[in-house]
């Protein structure tokens, strides 16, 4: 398995948000395209806002808490006909348990509760590799991208 972490939420070119899992290297990225409304509770976690209620994936991590259930990671598993699926890991009392999720929602929970999140070599293999994709100038934009620099206009990578 690949330890991955989320760099944020993009749109693409028709306005599609996507969320980016990008490796430890920084070397590829993984896009997956989710839901707007799943794409606004991974951005909330993402910049820590906090919500007058608790939003599904909140409620998801509550009912972990009070019936003592760690999430101990998460995994986008596979990937078939277009679609990727995820495992959420559960431990509880010595046990584990393995919960079939959309990507989004095991990836909203995984950024709730610090959960270490993963793709397995199979998904990977649909990972961009930064290096084949781009050329040199856009290889620099994303680089700052990936970084967390401002760009004069974010559309850039988009085009």
């Amino acid at each position: 398995m690949i330890s991955v972490t989320v760099k944020e939420i993009a749109l693409d070119q028709a306005m599609n948000p996507v969320v980016l899992l990008i490796d430890a290297e920084q070397s590829k990225v993984l896009p997956i395209w989710v839901g707007p409304f799943e794409a606004r509770a991974i951005a909330l976690s993402l910049q820590a806002t906090p919500v007058p209620r608790p939003m599904t994936h909140d409620l998801m991590k509550n009912l972990c808490d009070q019936l003592g259930a760690e999430v101990a990671k998460v995994v986008v598993s596979n990937i078939y006909e277009g679609t990727y699926y995820a495992e959420i890991y559960l431990q509880r009392g010595g046990k584990e348990m393995v919960i079939d999720a959309r990507p989004s929602d095991a990836i909203a929970l995984a950024l709730r509760t610090g959960a270490n999140l993963y793709i397995t070599e199979e998904v990977a293999a649909y990972a961009l590799d930064l290096e084949e994709v781009a050329d040199e100038e856009e290889k620099e934009l994303l680089k700052k991208w990936l970084a967390g620099e401002q760009m004069q206009d974010d559309n850039q990578l988009l085009q």
